[in-house]
């Protein structure tokens, strides 16, 4: 059933980019007699704004430094438009992580005594900061030294969890005085050593992830060091003697409400810098300083090249060529101002009508999509007349999803019965079809239909629905997802000879180190695509509304009694308790959510009633996103049973952090919800541990992962969606996807009228040629 949704979500999405298509063909049937009307029309000026207003549903919490603050995703996009020249990048061409040519100009990799995989890369020496500062090998050891120092844990920020880097825990604990497994060999040569016991990592290459930050203006007066026995931060005047890099320090550098680092990072590396942010609103201007984006990886899809597109030079002038000798290409942004803000589903379509707003990133909510859809089909001079801008879209599949997390560690909440028992009261299909739907302008009509006794539909939920119902930890745009539903063609090649040569000079098997991925002959492949085909995720359990195994599993679970501590009378009283080392706990749960989300009041129809049913009261607690946020990352006390929020993911995704149960290593501070199962914890990490490359291994593990992620419910999936951006008319080569957010796909785009189209010459015939013409 969740295949068959997804298909139809994907068919509705190819319609609907045929159907924005449309319009160019109708064209032609013109083209003669209005030559004139378009000319015309072609040459006619518009206003190009000041500043390109950028509007998302979620607003800013303003930790525009690293996820070690916060993770909020509007957060996330303003990240990728400030920072830049990441080691590495995610090649989409490839479906893999790839050191980028634009930054790692060279490279060699090699294994040490002990087995540990050596890196050993060189930088592009053309690199500076905004402030003109040049970017070297140093600063990369700073930002990796700096994410995992103590003195940002002191702060009251997340540590960067690097135990895949050699000596990373005698360094974390004190007993190195240096990171042996990084080391600066030149200004542009940086050593980065992976710990053998940490191998192998599916996404190897993916671990390298890192952005140099400008230790000149986050640790003043400190410098990064070298004695032969790795990295490590220390005064750049030899001559004082009290350490400076403290928590003090960075306390004021990083988190200075004013000038902090965190939400006013003064000196950054990516395309734009941040000229302004009031806890609202952030403004950015190009960066002189930046030498482009990688092209190759920058472009979702095929487009076309760019025009802007540039060959990347050297300090010298001369141009950087990749390992395979071409020149590389990158690109840099013409929009000259940006505004990033906040939008209200309510009014932001109406903002982009009247030219408030230029683009609205990631909308999910029905009636605002179906509103956005509704001004497409507005006649152009009713537009004109009316003195309102002309709107495009863009639809894409999501890579992450809505969901409902646990207090974990609190004991209303913390046993599995209790999870499952509120997931079987949630009627998560009717929650997703109406919001992704008609929202709660639909919930009167599915009042009536249930009154009269209906069957339910196709669509009965409030018509067109844009989400999926998910039952684990993923997105319907997840690469996962797709191969084990067959969206997505199976990874099995034909290969003439399997033997290659690997990184020890050794010939290496193929078919044996890939299982599944290589074959040579018919009768392998068969086998390898019936393997992919066995992997399903079937044995998911489906949580509909069941009340009554809701009740037998509270019962079960020991909530038998009621305020009073005598045996809880159903239809009597009004909440289940038990009694937990001493103490009468009841199910008296709250649940915070957004303020101002629709869901809420879709939950009180779907959600609520069917928990007061088997004696479980709910609590609904709007919450200022911030407020939420910070909650959910434990940064202030938790004081909600439950939080309802949502995700997006990375690339990778790895919920051995997520879910990590090892508190020996301050692993626990990223496991948000605290669970504490340890089977689901071994299957992410068994995961983890799979030979890069080897998909269907990798692939089989994510469906163990995921079927233990459904029993135990750390939290509760909820729904995946296709996002829609609207935007100006005459915003121009704006091409964005699941894995390309707005602020790396505003790399390319420009605020005017079309670029037209390069006339194409005709062609000599050479003696003996025919041409073909169609008819």
């Amino acid at each position: 059933m969740i295949v068959n949704k997804l298909q139809r979500l994907l068919c509705m999405l190819l319609s609907l980019l045929l159907l924005m298509q449309a319009p160019l063909a109708a064209l032609a049937e013109d083209e003669v007699e209005g030559a004139e009307e378009t000319a015309a029309a072609e040459t006619e000026e518009i206003e190009i704004p000041e500043e390109l207003v950028v509007a998302h549903p979620t607003i800013t919490k303003g930790d525009f430094f690293t996820e070690m603050f916060g993770n909020d995703t509007a957060d996330i996009d303003v990240r990728a438009l400030i920072h830049g020249y990441n080691l590495v990048n995610w090649d989409q061409n490839q479906g893999v992580y790839v050191l980028d040519p634009s930054v790692v100009v060279d490279w060699e990799i090699d294994f040490d005594e002990y087995g540990n995989k050596r890196y050993l890369l060189v930088l592009n020496d053309n690199l500076r900061y905004s402030d003109g500062t040049p970017i070297t090998a140093w600063d990369y050891a700073f930002s990796m030294l700096l994410m995992m120092s103590p003195q940002i844990e002191e702060i009251g920020g997340k540590i960067y969890r690097a135990e895949h880097i050699f000596g990373y825990d005698e360094y974390i604990t004190g007993e190195s005085k240096g990171l042996v497994g990084v080391d600066v060999i030149s200004d542009h040569q940086l050593m980065i050593i992976l710990d053998h016991d940490f191998l192998p990592y599916f996404f190897e290459v993916g671990l390298l992830l890192c952005v140099p930050y400008p230790i000149h203006v986050i640790a003043p007066g400190c410098k990064v060091a070298s004695d032969g026995y790795g990295v490590y931060i220390t005064n750049e005047d030899p001559a004082v003697e009290e350490p400076l890099y403290t928590a003090d320090l960075l306390r004021k550098t990083i988190l200075d409400p004013d000038t902090g680092y965190n939400t006013h990072p003064s000196v950054v590396s990516g395309p734009y810098t941040i000229t302004g942010w009031d806890g609202v609103t952030g403004h950015f201007e190009i960066n002189p300083e930046f030498q482009g984006a990688w092209y190759h990886n920058t472009l979702p899809g095929d487009p076309g090249f760019p025009e802007q597109a540039e060959v990347l030079l050297n300090a010298e002038g001369n141009p950087i060529l990749d390992k395979e000798g071409n020149e590389v290409y990158v690109v840099k942004p013409t929009i000259e101002k940006i505004a990033f803000t906040e939008a209200d589903n309510d009014t932001l379509i109406e903002k982009l009508q009247t030219g408030e707003f230029h683009l609205v990133n990631k909308v999910t909510y029905g009636p605002t999509i179906l509103k956005g859809m509704g001004t497409l089909q507005l006649d152009p001079e009713e537009i004109k007349e009316k003195n309102l801008q002309g709107i495009r879209m863009t639809p894409y599949p999501r890579i992450g999803l809505a969901f409902l997390t646990f207090t974990y560690d609190w004991p209303t909440v913390n046993s599995m019965k209790v999870r499952q028992a509120i997931a079987w009261c949630m009627d998560r299909d009717k929650l997703t079809n109406l919001y992704c739907g008609r929202g709660v302008e639909g919930l009167e009509e599915e009042r009536q239909r249930e009154e009269n006794g209906e069957d339910e539909e196709e669509g009965a939920t409030g018509g067109q629905s844009w989400g999926v119902r998910v039952d684990g930890y993923y997105g319907i745009e997840q690469w996962e997802y797709l191969l084990v539903t067959g969206a997505l063609d199976y990874p099995i090649n034909f290969i003439d000879d399997p033997m290659q040569t690997g990184a020890n000079g050794e010939k290496e098997d193929l078919t044996k180190k890939y299982h599944h991925r290589y074959v040579t002959n018919d009768s392998d492949y068969e086998k390898a695509v019936a393997a992919w085909e066995a992997l399903s995720l079937d044995n998911l359990t489906v949580y509909t509304v069941d009340l009554e195994k809701a009740t037998h599993l509270l019962e079960e679970d020991g909530w038998t009694l009621n305020r009073n501590g005598e045996a809880f009378v159903p239809g009597t009283d009004d909440v289940r308790c038990k009694m937990i080392d001493d103490n009468l706990v009841a199910l008296d749960l709250k649940m915070m959510y957004p303020e101002g989300n629709h869901m809420a009041e879709l939950m009180e129809e779907y959600f609520v009633p069917n928990l007061n049913a088997v004696g479980i009261k709910l609590e609904m607690v709007p919450a200022p996103m911030q407020e939420l946020l910070s909650s959910y990352y434990r940064e202030s006390p938790r004081t909600t049973d439950m939080i309802y929020l949502a995700t997006n993911f990375h690339v990778i995704v790895d919920p051995s952090i997520t879910y990590s149960t090892d508190t020996t290593k301050n692993h626990q501070i990223w496991n948000n919800t605290y669970s504490d199962d340890e089977d689901l914890w071994y299957r992410a990490v068994n995961m983890r541990k799979t030979e890069p490359g080897d998909v269907y291994d990798y692939v089989s593990k994510w469906v163990s992962f995921q079927e233990r992620y459904n029993e135990v419910l750390p939290t509760i999936p909820i729904y995946s969606n296709i996002y829609y951006d609207f935007y100006n008319e005459h915003l121009q080569d704006y091409y964005v996807t699941g894995q390309v957010t707005w602020s790396q796909a505003i790399l390319l785009s420009y605020f005017g009228l079309p670029k037209e189209a390069p006339e194409e010459e005709e062609a000599e015939l050479d003696d003996g040629e025919m041409e073909i013409m169609d008819d």
